[in-house]
């Protein structure tokens, strides 16, 4: 549980006040906070993450309700604008969160009418439903067509209680911030290894029976699931580990490897051979095959030191200048879409070639693929900044509203805010999260969306000896003006799903509403469930159990001067973006935070504990919890580490 501070109680100074606790909030707060700057965190939603966020089944259920009460009914309070002086205006943040639109959800599960459903937020079998505040209005703001009215006439019921998988106090600081589900004391591995500071979890999970899997079963077992809504890897060698590492914040959390990558070709699943192991093991490419590609690989390792080899090549597309590299169609394929995930028809040769190295560079790291991916969802890398933050001292306050931001007409910079409480809080800086700003402040910023579906089904889409696989597979776009679809599916051993089922996550950019972007993927990779169906037939196909889609805001690559008169200490936070890494969240991050604490070192590793020396005290204080384990100075190279969960102190 968190410590609790009643939000009326809150100082009224700080350094920095953060509304907002996606991933780059999180990361710019906990880096202030460790350099001493006081730090107030606060966002309005009940859950940590924002559009980061991961919930378990009924919590997802939950949010969803509370998502459409909150952009149905919005609450004016007038209340603060009798605190604005004269010589002062405010900047009014936005009540209505309008970055998720056009959410369709479908059960195709069986309901056992002798079940007794235990969780909270069932639906009725092939039941569909749409969230949107205002649909038409909604679909013209995001460049999509307007939605099907039809389908606009119902909605589905869901109980009023928030139940988010990381439900917490409203208000943290000092000693600690949780970002551990109720179920994470049952469900982690009590074997335990040490290694340079990012823990790789272990298969432990049996293999589940073949049972036919119903509705009552995933609302039963719904803490087990941990549903994103945004669907990203981490790259081994990516930025966002290198600050894991740097910061000692891995020990948060625990990471496994991505077994496979996939590609479609000819109407089928197949994977795809990417280490020199998988290229010599591989049963689908002839010997010659195999020489090519590695001949190539090799190539695009040190592609810098051979200019000749490609420069002739700059002008065209990745995918021309594959054609010229004596490739067979085959391995063309293999390169351009699972290995160098890069565009067919926009991505240049360059790009495709620093892509595919980047892909080989982390190879190795910590197993035959380069992606990491962390335990019960993307959901806890926020979390995990978020505890390192009040470890420091940062204050947190969740559901908590900041009502305006207030300007000093003289010097054009923002010197307070007022909450729900209509308290004034002063600060030198604010960071605000891109969704609370309001229409009039965004008049002039386009947005891009992002389509996404969540899907939950009864096996993987390449069975295999093991059913514990963690897959990634990039479909190509077919039309013009659209977009490749990238497929990540999550086994029960990431603790996203309950055994016998696989969590799968489908990604592209918008050029439509999400289900007409991405059910034509999902009836090519999935069929839907029915009663009918003979338990012993055997079906080519993973049969979906329950669907969701819905289109997200992409806040990302958008110019501060969109903005329409934005004080120069205030600092705005783009949400999720499309790409598969999690890098441009860490740029931006480590950008805004230079500002604020120029020449600063970036969320650096913690004290070791007997380096704490407190004045008139003579015995050594405890470690802190975020303190850096024995194997953190080590000076093993990570790669060579034996990659397992790192020691925990006992909390």
């Amino acid at each position: 549980m968190l410590p609790v501070k009643m939000a009326e109680s809150l100082p009224s100074e700080f350094d920095v006040i953060v509304i907002g606790t996606g991933l780059p909030e999180s990361i710019i707060a906990a880096a202030c906070s460790r350099s001493g700057q006081r730090v107030l965190h606060v966002d309005s939603r009940s859950y940590y993450g924002g559009n980061w966020a991961s919930f378990s089944f009924s919590g997802l259920l939950s949010w969803l309700k509370e998502y459409k009460e909150n952009s149905d009914i919005v609450t004016e309070s007038s209340t603060w604008q009798e605190q604005i002086l004269e010589n002062e205006e405010a900047i009014a943040l936005s009540k209505k969160d309008k970055t998720i639109q056009h959410v369709e959800i479908f059960s195709y599960a069986s309901q056992d009418s002798h079940e007794d459903v235990e969780e909270a937020g069932a639906l009725q079998r092939n039941h569909t439903s749409v969230i949107s505040a205002n649909p038409t209005e909604a679909a013209n703001s995001a460049g999509l067509p307007p939605e099907d009215e039809s389908l606009l006439t119902e909605c589905f019921e869901m109980p009023a209680e928030q139940t988010p998988s990381s439900q917490s106090a409203q208000v943290v600081n000092d000693a600690e911030v949780t970002g551990e589900k109720e179920n994470h004391s049952e469900d982690k591995t009590s074997e335990e290894e040490t290694n340079d500071y990012v823990p790789i979890a272990t298969d432990t999970i049996e293999q589940p029976k073949k049972n036919r899997i119903t509705y009552s079963q995933i609302i039963k077992e719904g803490k087990r699931f941990n549903i994103d809504l945004v669907s990203k890897l981490l790259y081994s060698r990516g930025l966002l580990i290198d600050l894991l590492i740097k910061s000692n914040v891995s020990r948060y959390a625990e990471f496994k490897n991505i077994t496979r990558i996939l590609a479609f070709r000819e109407g089928r699943v197949e994977q795809v051979p990417c280490s020199r192991a998988d290229v010599f093991n591989s049963k689908q490419l002839t010997m010659v095959e195999k020489r090519m590609l590695m001949k190539f690989l090799t190539f695009c390792m040190e592609f810098e030191e051979h200019p000749d080899e490609y420069k002739a090549y700059e002008d065209v597309t990745f995918s021309e200048y594959l054609k010229t590299q004596k490739l067979t169609p085959n391995l063309q394929y293999f390169v351009l879409h699972s290995i160098a995930m890069t565009s067919e028809s926009t991505s240049s040769t360059i790009d495709g070639l620093q892509a595919t190295k980047n892909f080989l560079h982390c190879l190795g790291r910590y197993g035959n693929t380069p992606f990491l991916f962390p335990l019960y969802g993307q959901g806890e890398l926020p979390q995990c900044f978020c505890r390192m933050c009040a470890v420091f001292g940062g204050i947190y306050c969740l559901h908590h509203s900041i009502q305006c931001l207030v300007v000093d007409k003289e010097s054009r910079k923002c010197k307070a805010v007022i909450d729900q409480f209509g308290q004034r809080i002063i600060s030198k800086h604010f960071l605000v999260e891109d969704s609370y700003f309001s229409e009039n402040m965004c008049s002039c910023v386009q947005y891009r969306q992002i389509s996404r579906a969540v899907l939950i089904t009864d096996r993987s889409v390449l069975k295999t000896d093991s059913d514990q696989q963690i897959s990634i597979l990039t479909i190509p776009a077919e039309e013009a003006g659209t977009f490749a679809v990238r497929v990540i599916e999550l086994c029960s051993s990431t603790m996203t799903c309950m055994k016998g089922t696989y969590l799968v996550h489908l990604t592209c950019t918008s050029s439509k509403t999400a289900r007409q972007d991405l059910e034509p993927i999902v009836q090519k990779l999935f069929t839907p469930f029915t009663e009918m169906e003979n338990e012993n037939e055997q079906f080519e196909k993973p049969r979906i159990l329950w669907a969701l889609y819905f289109n997200m805001r992409d806040s990302s690559d958008i110019s501060r001067s969109c903005y329409d008169d934005l004080p120069s200490n205030v600092y705005v936070c783009s949400g999720p973006d499309c790409g598969l890494g999690n890098d441009n969240a860490v740029r931006q991050a480590e950008a805004l935070f230079q500002q604020i604490c120029p020449n600063e070192d970036f969320c650096p590793a913690p004290p070791n504990p007997e380096d704490i020396i407190l004045e008139g005290e003579s015995s050594q204080p405890e470690a802190p919890e975020s303190s850096a384990s024995p194997e953190a100075n080590s000076d093993t190279p990570m790669e060579n580490a034996n990659l397992g969960n790192p020691e925990e102190p006992s909390e």
